[in-house]
């Protein structure tokens, strides 16, 4: 059975930046990337819906250690991809991804100080198994094979296509249509302008409006920071900035809700058009950042809506016509095709069953140590990100703290390291959020403790200097070493040999 040092399950924006960590920081280390669909990329090649971008800039969403080469503030999912994939080549990392290897199982074994991870082949389905002395789990948060669509009483009767973006197809026709865009979260604000540019019209139906904020296409700073200054320079400038008027723009919206409330408010009412009204469409109920704010980069939103090639309804779902959309207020929405942006389906592990010595890990039992490993589990680690900021952003500290971590075990001949099962530590959600696909998933995900190291702290700069200076040996986290095979006990004098 072939052994790794480290063994990364997930070939996206994660996995392949841990790659590259491990390169980097642990270059001694033998590792592989198992990755159970045909490409890497994870999102950013599964999304294939029209305008797929990121809602966070790319100068946070980027590697720490890998500039950009971009001025714009929002890129496309195409250039985060391309991004991606230059990085793990230029470190050698795509040459350590096995595709078509979907992780099932992985047992932890005492006796041997390391996890046993079962593997099947898309391709052939044959099963295989592998042997790793740490396991990192790079596979995302959300199901890649199914999106999240509540019941919709009815829709059998609609005669057009329903989509849902996950599983976008590629002869989907939509030019000089009525569509219908289901939601009002990110992917739904990304869509209805990318639609609107061919469409016939595009309505966004929701039943409770998001916060969105427009923000520049183009960062200025980062333009003139890049005639001016190294390339490298010029990104860990911008990305410092970005860093903190993500922490600002959070904290003031903790602390002052109604304040932020009011100045998103203000700067939304300026870019509608006549008869949209910003408190029916755009005045959520709950504060600033209980959920994650939308983003419309360069207003596209809004630009979409004064041309009149989009618009919002705010209403209930009663029901479906061969041809449209029945609402609550007794109205009919035409559409020729629907589009269910409703969100997506949470799930930890990328759907892999672990057990330690037998026993099955279930994640919601546990708490997370420093938002990246889990109480009672030996040599595990996962890549969380933040809920307030870039995800990279945690994910690349998280990595920077586990090569810290496998190089602190290789100098004391440490094995095995675990934060312990403490049930005196009390006990909040991993998230600070109130969406619906992390409350639907309540259950499933890891708690997070009131107090360090088990408090999962949305600060990035506080963050930063604990994961890279903070002491491995912090009177929490338990390491040991190897355990010792029991020798065979000698023959009995005068036994026959």
């Amino acid at each position: 059975m072939e052994h790794f040092d480290v063994l990364i399950v997930g070939a996206g924006l994660s996995g392949l930046g841990a790659g590259c960590h491990l390169r980097r920081s642990c270059p001694d280390r033998r590792f592989a990337i198992l990755e159970r669909r045909a490409a890497t990329g994870g999102t950013w090649d599964l999304f294939r819906y029209p305008g797929i971008r990121s809602d966070s800039d790319m100068y946070t969403l980027g590697y720490s250690f890998a500039p950009l080469g971009d001025s714009r503030s929002i890129a496309e999912g195409s250039s985060i991809l391309r991004y991606v994939r230059e990085t793990a080549a230029r470190y050698g990392v795509d040459r350590e991804v096995r595709l078509g290897h979907e992780v099932t199982d992985a047992d932890w074994d005492s006796s041997r100080a390391a996890w046993t991870v079962h593997v099947r082949l898309a391709d052939t389905g044959e099963r295989l198994s592998l042997r790793c002395s740490f396991l990192l789990m790079c596979s995302g948060y959300y199901r890649y094979d199914a999106g999240y669509t509540p019941e919709l009483p009815g829709i059998e009767r609609f005669a057009g296509p329903v989509i849902h973006p996950q599983r976008w197809p590629d002869d989907l026709h939509y030019a000089g249509r009525r569509v219908v865009v289901i939601g009002s979260g990110a992917t739904a604000i990304t869509l209805v302008p990318a639609l609107a540019k061919t469409a016939g019209h595009v309505t966004m139906l929701q039943r409770s409006p998001s916060y969105v904020v427009s923000l520049p296409s183009v960062d200025g700073l980062a333009q003139l920071a890049r005639a001016r200054l190294p390339e490298t320079l010029a990104y860990r400038l911008v990305r410092a900035k970005n860093v903190l008027v993500m922490v600002l723009s959070y904290q003031l919206s903790q602390r002052w809700p109604r304040m932020m409330r009011a100045v998103i408010r203000r700067a939304v009412a300026s870019q509608l058009p006549p008869g949209v009204d910003v408190d029916t469409h755009f005045a959520p109920r709950y504060g600033p950042w209980d959920q994650r704010l939308c983003v419309a980069p360069g207003g596209d939103l809004f630009r979409a809506l004064r041309a009149g090639d989009a618009s919002v309804v705010t209403d209930r779902i009663a029901g479906f016509t061969e041809r449209g959309i029945v609402l609550g207020s007794g109205e009919t929405l035409a559409a020729d095709v629907i589009i269910t942006a409703t969100g997506l389906t949470l799930q930890v592990f990328g759907g892999a069953r672990l057990s330690v010595d037998g026993r099955r890990v279930s994640p919601g039992d546990t708490v997370a140590y420093r938002g990246m490993m889990l109480s009672g589990v030996p040599n595990l680690a996962l890549a969380i990100g933040y809920a307030n900021a870039s995800w990279t952003l945690k994910a690349d500290l998280s990595f920077v703290y586990l090569c810290r971590l496998l190089n602190h075990m290789r100098d004391r001949g440490y094995a095995v390291a675990m934060p312990p099962a403490d049930p005196a530590v009390p006990r909040q959600p991993l998230l600070p959020l109130r969406s619906g696909y992390v409350l639907r998933a309540h259950d499933e995900l890891p708690s997070q403790g009131t107090r360090a190291p088990w408090r999962v702290r949305q600060n990035y700069p506080l963050d930063l200097l604990d994961f890279r200076r903070a002491a491995m040996e912090d009177g929490v986290m338990e390491f040991s070493r190897a355990p010792v095979p029991s020798e065979p006990a000698p023959p009995e004098l005068g036994a026959a040999a």
